[in-house]
């Protein structure tokens, strides 16, 4: 007798009636319920403990109930005890496929079915245990996490107490992988990825790392960096008349300004100078407020790589920054942002001497005081981060002057931090104008 061949070990004789098939089988159909409720229960404890909320967690290692403290001290080790249900999950699971297999094996040895439907009665139990001992349990967890914390936490301490040594082996295994993962250094920093440009080969051609450097620190700007400060904004009245209009639009050679009423921390809207160009003929009594566009409002803390994005969905050019007061902050525009990949770009109403600064010696530049700090670190050709540790919340070379002095200092000033020596040329009653900053030790360096 062969006892790997089911029919020479068979408990049924071929022809038996619904009753001797019910007997035989009815046990291993309880089994199987039975265990596929407990795959569903580690499921359900799976997913509720894990949609808990901290808030949820700190309720209740507060609370006064003692399950919930004890759901909270189980979550204190969640590695550990997500892999003890893991395990329990995938061992119940196991057996369910192990049971109905042998069921099937038996059954069509005895009535010499052919194999195909082993087969077919394997995939079916696969989709079962997927859809009621997986999908349904943990959407249903997930919607009503406290409960089902509450109703399956015998199950998860009892996972955790039988299963703890071979889940304490797999945390601490999954932990070494991190652990080599992160020495590999895979996640860079814009900071990193900066250096890295810096490393490139001779044959990059100057321009073209700073074009790199650029490109790496762009998603890391926000508009407060990238402004033009209140002080600095061109923008007209509402009340101007037509012709008054006219002239301070050709003095001031933008192709966009804003307008507001009465302060500049109301803006009307903005006035394009191509929507004036069929009214150029107009008489002075020309009502020209009808032809204000929208204003793009944005926080000081959008990001310039979003900002990026919104310029081009809504097809705007400008964007009005505000405080979280509502009150007007600086402007940005498109050609602020692409300054900040490709540096400087004049035009035909700009001056040929680069703006905001002018190189004295290798050692020594001079500064407008609005010149914004990632602007200063880039000509310096410094680290980004280099004034972090007393710039507080300024973003401009005359803010970061006022955070040093704490005062507003005037000129002849001087004061040095680190390697640099900043030495105030002009200023007045308001801002700071005009700084050199020298570099010490830059052989050195």
């Amino acid at each position: 007798m062969d006892p790997g061949d089911p029919s020479s070990t068979q408990v049924l004789p071929v022809g038996s009636d619904w009753s001797t098939y019910l007997r035989f089988y009815g046990p291993y159909f309880a089994v199987v319920l039975l265990l596929l409720l407990g795959a569903a229960m580690a499921s359900a404890a799976e997913a509720s403990f894990f949609a808990l909320t901290p808030q949820d967690r700190a309720r209740y290692r507060e609370s006064n109930e003692p399950t919930q403290r004890r759901i909270a001290t189980l979550l204190d080790r969640p590695k550990r005890l997500l892999a003890s249900l893991v395990i329990l999950n995938n061992l119940l699971n196991i057996a369910i496929v192990l049971i109905v297999t042998y069921m099937t094996w038996v059954a069509t040895a005895l009535s010499h079915t052919s194999g195909w439907v082993l087969a077919a009665v394997t995939v079916t139990t696969t989709i079962g245990i997927v859809v009621f001992g997986e999908m349904v349990p943990k959407i249903y967890a997930a919607q009503y996490a406290p409960a089902t914390a509450g109703r399956t936490y015998w199950l998860a301490r009892i996972a955790l107490f039988v299963f703890a040594p071979v889940a304490k082996l797999l945390v601490s295994l999954s932990n070494q992988i991190d652990k080599r993962i992160q020495r590999k250094g895979y996640k860079l920093s814009a900071e990193e990825l900066s250096d890295a440009v810096e490393l490139t080969g001779s044959d990059a051609s100057e321009e073209e790392r700073e074009l790199l450097k650029g490109i790496v620190n762009f998603s890391n700007l926000t508009a407060r960096q990238v402004m033009r400060a209140r002080m600095d904004i061109t923008a007209f009245p509402d009340d101007l008349p037509f012709p008054q209009l006219l002239a301070q639009l050709n003095d001031a050679g933008y192709s966009r300004v804003p307008i507001y009423h009465e302060t500049i921390d109301q803006i009307e809207g903005i006035l394009y100078l191509k929507d004036l160009l069929p009214h150029l003929q107009a008489d002075a009594s020309f009502d020209w407020k009808p032809l204000l566009r929208p204003a793009f409002y944005i926080p000081e803390t959008k990001m310039v790589d979003d900002l990026m994005q919104d310029f081009q969905r809504k097809r705007v050019h400008m964007a009005v920054v505000i405080d979280e007061y509502g009150g007007t902050r600086g402007l940005v525009t498109l050609e602020d942002i692409i300054e900040e990949i490709f540096g400087d770009i004049n035009d035909e109403f700009d001056d040929e001497t680069p703006t905001g600064y002018r190189r004295v010696d290798e050692q020594t530049v001079i500064f407008e005081g609005r010149t914004p700090l990632t602007d200063v670190c880039r000509v310096l050709d410094v680290d980004p981060t280099a004034f972090d540790a007393v710039r507080g919340d300024s973003e401009s070379l005359g803010g970061l002057l006022l955070e040093l002095f704490s005062r507003l200092p005037q000129a002849g000033d001087e004061i040095t931090f680190d390697d640099f020596t900043f030495h105030v040329l002009l200023a007045d009653d308001k801002r700071i104008r005009e700084v050199r900053v020298t570099q010490q030790n830059l052989t050195e360096k």
